[in-house]
């Protein structure tokens, strides 16, 4: 007695990820392929394509407790195995089999879906998002591989995986990063906001340099930005020479058509006996005063 309300509950979960059937359907039930079962553990196989690397064990040894009181609630997302092999791929679902596995559980709760590669690497990567399971590198590669592999744009990628497109390109520009910065984000020493404010530095030695730097001190991802923009001003400093400093004649000239015209001007002198005259107005109104007084 005790365990039927939990039957309908599940029963109930599973009707949420189930066609619907209409009532003349259900006779012919058994005719029909089977689209969902308990499938033996080991006549599935993870995807290649799967966009998610990292499975911590901590996690998994945490599902897994669960899985030996409760069992696996959520089915597992699969497809059939290409070029007439027998058994599954896993669509989505990756963390729980792997738990299952640790659970020493024999068979898992399965839905078949008849999807191809694509259709089934992009609900990987649109599962795996809405969990939040992806590390921002996971995520720049996945998209990456939707821009590569199957020729989306920017703007395709956003609409599939339901997000907009600077949102994507940000993404994306991870990837530029060095080897050694990217792992530090996948290990999740850095933020994501740590690794955007890095791109920002010019060198690639400097990017892992200014990386280890934020992870040895913990520095916040505004203490990152303020350390990249107090980097970027030295090196701007370094770059560009002060400006020569003007003759006494020319500072005197300046003066002299500031006060005629109403207007702050500035000369530049060129490496020749050229240069530049800049005349500064307010607004329209002052624009059009100056006007009739040069011409």
């Amino acid at each position: 007695m005790s365990n039927s309300p939990k039957r309908r509950a599940l029963g109930r979960g599973l009707s949420a990820l189930l066609p619907s059937q209409q009532p003349d359907q259900q006779s012919n039930v058994t005719s029909l392929p089977r689209s969902y079962f308990q499938a033996p553990i080991e006549e599935i196989e993870p995807s290649p394509e799967q966009p998610r690397r990292r499975f911590a064990d901590a996690e998994l040894d945490e599902l897994a407790a669960s899985i030996r009181v409760h069992g696996v609630i959520q089915p597992l997302i699969v497809r059939k195995r290409g070029s007439g092999e027998d058994g599954y791929t896993l669509i989505a679902g990756e963390r729980r089999w792997r738990a299952a596995q640790r659970a020493g559980l024999d068979r898992v709760p399965v839905v078949v879906q008849k999807v191809d590669s694509q259709q089934a690497f992009e609900r990987a990567l649109v599962e795996n998002l809405q969990r939040s399971d992806l590390n921002p590198i996971e995520e720049a590669e996945a998209y990456q591989r939707l821009a590569d592999e199957f020729g989306h744009t920017q703007e395709q990628i956003a609409e599939r995986v339901g997000k907009d497109r600077s949102s994507v390109a940000n993404t994306m520009r991870l990837l530029k990063l060095p080897n050694n910065v990217r792992a530090m984000v996948e290990a999740g020493d850095l933020a994501m906001g740590h690794a955007r404010a890095l791109l920002a530095l010019r060198r690639a030695a400097e990017i892992e340099t200014v990386g280890r730097t934020i992870v040895a001190k913990g520095l916040s991802v505004r203490a990152t930005e303020a350390l990249i923009r107090k980097q970027l001003g030295d090196d701007s400093a370094k770059a560009k020479p002060a400006p020569a400093r003007k003759s006494a004649g020319v500072r005197d000239l300046q003066e002299r058509l500031t006060k005629s015209l109403g207007a702050k001007v500035e000369l530049t002198q060129g490496k020749n006996k050229g240069g530049r005259i800049e005349i500064r107005y307010r607004d329209l109104d002052d624009l059009d005063r100056l006007l009739k007084r040069l011409l």
